[in-house]
């Protein structure tokens, strides 16, 4: 009880001493009722993340329908492409976007904007170059990725397509990031909202209407992603907005915390494209393109579905951060547990949907191979498994991030995605068949949850109690 006390009236003098200094954006962060203010946060995120996932799906639906199996088999094997241009737009953005947070609990705007600024050119300097390199070894980065004769043309032909105009894709990215935290979620759902639906009505013009095959679905992707930008753009002009273009100065320091900050969300989803390989390396190993194409399917699914989760960490992220920099630990740790609510509530509505429609969700790709259909339905029963697990462990790695607990965020997402997935990817099927494929994901997830819940119990370092939480593990550079 006195712990809480202290808690409160710390909290108290942090809001007397800096809310005549706020804007109405820091005030509202500051004072507004937990739970209005979360999902304030989560519907927009959630919505703008809904809405690119249907685009997702669509988009596999389409080039299924409309172009053919082994073109959806070639698309998925260029996503890892798709992944890690995401990965590096998460990475610079996500670090960039809790120091921004951090800088403004802190009532420093200056500081902010020279975050802003330097993560936006950090990330186009990093990904202009690995696009230079992308273009040059194509063919070999498709054939490492798991294509075969009969796929690559599919995959060459949407790689190149999305390699040369890869750099617009993570603008916007960075861009709706940054506009979350600058206490606009709406905007930043409204311009994901206008890339997926537009997409979605391109891919249908160019793959239906122009008979333009799988360039079509990349084209839709790249035309519908610069429009969406076009949209963000306005955030500019709002009159309360804090986030603003200024001088550009690259500062070691600033740079360097960036870097580290947003290392948990490269590797979230950079181990979505190491997911991806391996799957896709396993299951031709294993069971052949018989098994290439149902986890095509899956993965197209899967991809819909984790949408959602970082829906409910990019709603956290911004308050977390916010609240840390502001010293107002009460708060942000109501904010932690509403969000490790959604993340289990949506994990299992996502089992009981697979479960529930599995044969539903197989149609909309136009399978018509009864034992395609039959494995992919085999994985949908065992794969989803892991979506009840899933949500649990992103939000923690999600908040532990926001707070600057990198090595703890790092080590949750390398446990479920690499340390435990990848021998798993081997010893299930080695020693148990080739059905036991879809359980690595479940059953590294799984793991996960079981040990974070026996350190949270047992380490002090992975509580998130205020008195924990009084000296950063990333030390907070002047920008």
């Amino acid at each position: 009880m006195t712990n809480t006390n202290n808690m409160n009236l710390n909290e108290n003098r942090n809001e007397s001493n800096q809310i005549n200094n706020q804007d109405q954006t820091s005030i509202d962060l500051r004072t507004k009722d937990t739970k209005k203010l979360y999902f304030s946060y989560l519907v927009p995120s959630i919505l703008g993340m809904l809405l690119m996932a249907i685009n997702i799906l669509v988009d596999g639906i389409f080039v299924s329908n409309g172009i053919g199996t082994e073109a959806l088999a070639g698309i998925n094997i260029a996503v890892p492409i798709f992944s890690v241009l995401l990965s590096i737009s998460l990475w610079i953005g996500m670090g960039g976007a809790t120091l921004y947070s951090i800088a403004l609990g802190e009532n420093k705007p200056e500081k902010a904007r020279s975050i802003f600024t330097q993560s936006f050119f950090l990330a186009m300097i990093i990904v202009g170059t690995l696009i230079i390199v992308g273009l040059w070894k194509q063919k070999e980065i498709a054939y490492l990725f798991g294509a075969s004769d009969e796929i690559f043309p599919y995959v060459k032909d949407y790689l190149s397509i999305i390699l040369l105009f890869g750099i617009i894709y993570v603008m916007e990215n960075i861009l709706s990031i940054f506009i979350r935290n600058d206490g606009n979620p709406k905007l930043a759902m409204l311009g994901l909202g206008i890339t997926a639906i537009l997409n979605i009505v391109f891919n249908y013009i160019f793959i239906f209407m122009m008979d333009m095959g799988v360039k079509g679905a990349a084209y839709g992707t790249v035309v519908s992603t610069a429009i969406g930008f076009i949209v963000l753009l306005s955030h500019f002009a709002r009159k309360d907005s804090i986030l603003r273009f200024t001088s550009l100065r690259f500062k070691s320091t600033t740079i360097r915390d960036i870097l580290q900050i947003g290392l948990p969300s490269f590797i979230v989803e950079a181990s979505i494209a190491v997911t991806v390989i391996a799957y896709n390396i396993t299951f031709m190993h294993f069971v052949g393109e018989m098994g290439v194409t149902a986890y095509a399917v899956i993965n197209y699914v899967h991809t819909v579905f984790i949408m959602l989760f970082i829906g409910v960490g990019a709603a956290l992220q911004p308050l977390v951060s916010f609240h840390h920099g502001a010293n107002l630990y009460g708060r942000l740790q109501k904010f932690v547990r509403l969000g490790l609510g959604t993340g289990i509530v949506l994990g299992i509505g996502i089992l009981l949907t697979g479960w529930l429609w599995a044969e539903q969700i197989i149609s909309l790709f136009g399978v018509t191979s009864e034992s395609v259909i039959a494995y992919t339905k085999q994985g949908i029963s065992l794969f989803f498994i892991g979506y009840v697990f899933l949500g649990f462990n992103l939000v923690y790695a999600e908040c532990f991030q926001a707070i600057e607990k990198i090595k703890l965020s790092s080590a949750i997402i390398l446990a479920r995605s690499l340390i435990l997935f990848l021998p798993l990817l081997w010893i299930l099927p080695t020693y148990f068949g080739s059905d036991y494929i879809w359980l690595a994901f479940p059953v590294a997830e799984g793991i996960t949850t079981l040990g974070l819940i026996i350190a949270r119990m047992t380490t002090k370092s992975m509580q998130l109690a205020p008195e924990d939480v009084t000296s950063h593990s990333v030390g907070r550079a002047e920008a």
